[in-house]
């Protein structure tokens, strides 16, 4: 998947595109795996990276959502189960089970949640993952070494599935241009074409080369997520907005604060909200809170007021309280959430996806998560097809895999090049054979694609990644020929934005 072959097919193509997709989260990418995969001609642009903004932001879970069963939401549930089994069917590289243990402090919680989830069993049918059970107070302490003993009745065992979310991003991705699309970071949607009245394509601008192309397009799918309401206003000026984003939170801990296999789930805590404690490529993800946002930022931050909600929740369910100084990582993702008025909180809101097709023609899909993005991405290129009078072709994304070849790819490279064979950094398990071919085959174009999406060291640990940095823009500078003020702006603006992901700041590096 390299980037410059990307982008000639893009600057060359004469023809209208049968698709054109803005947004490479989730979402967009989905549907540029299933239109290519049916044989239509697709061109999906990004603006930033891919997976930047809620898709490499989640909690890392791939379920049905043990709220929305409590809610009553019994086919968003549903859905949801049936997709989790496909994805860990079509992934299996890049997915795997998970044990889930609910701890139980009253004798009335394990028959009810006990109940609860042995409906989620029965929904999610043959695409189950594991039965439902109680446990008893000695069992839940044998799954979770650290949990609070006091008062523990026991708890109920389930099963859902987990996942590396800008990895999977990166997977579909490499899966659509296996299929002919030509999928571009960096590139942006400067504005709509018309002729009269309808869509007919796109003007977009490399970030990079600031080369301009003019995209023409039978049809145009906005899937841009958090940010969709301003595609549409380019559409439309006066369109009312479809998105109330909510921010979620989420704390990165060392795995002794929950060693083991087993994660762990507070289904309400004392304001409603449920509480995730998860074992994550070895770490542990604390999350997640659900707070309403007046407007929607590549880089939302957190609030003071989720960290102490999220620390002061561990610390009544874990023997080792966390403190600020053992957060690891603290990162915030906004959802997409659907607005049904001005009215109901975000919590409440439906986690079901919308698609719109205004009067000009432009498809927009918002909402939904990334456990259904597949029955997303399915449901608006069908959708897209009868916009455009294109020929309806079957969806094959139900049975198909998603490509994948890091590990194989990267110990190729290091063994070729033994010097690329040394770790970046000792906390963190990547090699600078992982940089270079980020930038060679996985169109890595910033340090911060590098360390936060193409490997995972921000989120690991955002100290020792902004530690290894400089190795890492060394390495760019070197693959892409950036001068050394390229090569130092790109360390600065690294290490600027990396600050924010710590509860206290870090010296820069000297090199800075």
């Amino acid at each position: 998947m390299n980037r410059a072959a990307q982008i000639a097919r893009l600057a060359s193509r004469r023809e209208p595109w049968d698709i054109v997709i803005v947004g490479g989260g989730a979402t967009g990418l989905g549907a540029a795996v299933d239109a290519a995969s049916r044989g239509h001609s697709v061109a999906l642009i990004e603006q930033h990276d891919f997976a930047k903004g809620t898709s490499s932001r989640s909690t890392k879970l791939v379920h049905g959502g043990v709220r929305y069963l409590e809610q009553g939401n019994l086919p968003l549930v549903w859905e949801a189960l049936r997709e989790r089994g496909r994805l860990l069917r079509n992934a299996p590289h890049l997915t795997h089970t998970t044990p889930f243990v609910i701890p139980c402090y009253r004798w009335w919680e394990a028959p009810f949640y006990g109940i609860g989830l042995m409906l989620y069993d029965a929904l999610a049918g043959r695409h189950g993952l594991g039965k439902t059970r109680l446990l008893s107070a000695r069992s839940v302490r044998e799954r979770l070494p650290t949990i609070a003993p006091q008062r523990l009745k026991g708890g109920v065992l389930y099963f859902d599935g987990q996942f590396d979310d800008a990895r999977l991003a990166l997977a579909l991705a490499r899966t659509a241009v296996g299929h002919d699309a030509v999928v571009v970071n960096y590139v942006k949607c400067t504005g709509l074409l018309k002729e009269q009245g309808r869509i007919a394509g796109l003007r977009a601008a490399d970030a990079g080369t600031a080369g301009e192309y003019v995209m023409r397009a039978r049809v145009v799918i906005n899937a841009t997520g958090v940010f969709v309401d301003g595609l549409r206003r380019q559409d439309r000026p006066d369109s009312a907005p479809l998105v109330r984003p909510s921010q979620g939170v989420h704390l990165v801990l060392e795995r002794e604060f929950l060693p083991g296999d087993s994660a762990l789930l507070i289904p309400r805590t004392s304001d409603g909200r449920v509480l995730f404690a998860v074992p994550w490529l070895g770490r542990v993800i604390v999350g997640t809170t659900d707070t309403p946002v007046p407007e929607t930022s590549l880089e939302p931050r957190p609030l003071d007021e989720e960290v102490r909600f999220l620390l002061a929740h561990a610390a009544r369910y874990l023997t080792k309280p966390p403190s600020p100084a053992d957060v690891l990582c603290v990162y915030a993702g906004l959802r997409p959430l659907v607005s049904h008025g001005a009215g109901a909180k975000t919590a409440e809101l439906s986690r079901e996806d919308l698609i719109e097709v205004s009067a000009s023609g432009l498809v927009t899909i918002t909402g939904g998560k990334w456990t259904t993005y597949r029955q997303m991405a399915e449901d608006v290129v069908t959708r897209a097809e009868r916009c455009a009078g294109l020929v309806r072709r079957g969806c094959v994304t139900d049975v198909l895999a998603l490509e994948d070849d890091l590990e194989p790819a990267v110990d190729a490279l290091a063994a070729a090049e033994p010097a690329l064979a040394r770790l970046l950094h000792p906390r963190l398990p990547y090699r600078h054979a992982d940089v270079v071919w980020a930038v060679r085959e996985a169109m890595a174009r910033t340090v911060e694609d590098v360390l936060a999406r193409r490997t995972r060291a921000l989120f690991l640990d955002a100290r020792a990644s902004i530690e290894a940095a400089d190795d890492v823009a060394a390495l760019m500078a070197r693959e892409l020929g950036w001068s050394p003020d390229r090569q130092a702006d790109h360390l600065r603006q690294y290490c600027e934005l990396a600050r924010g992901y710590l509860l206290s700041d870090v010296p820069r590096p000297s090199s800075v």
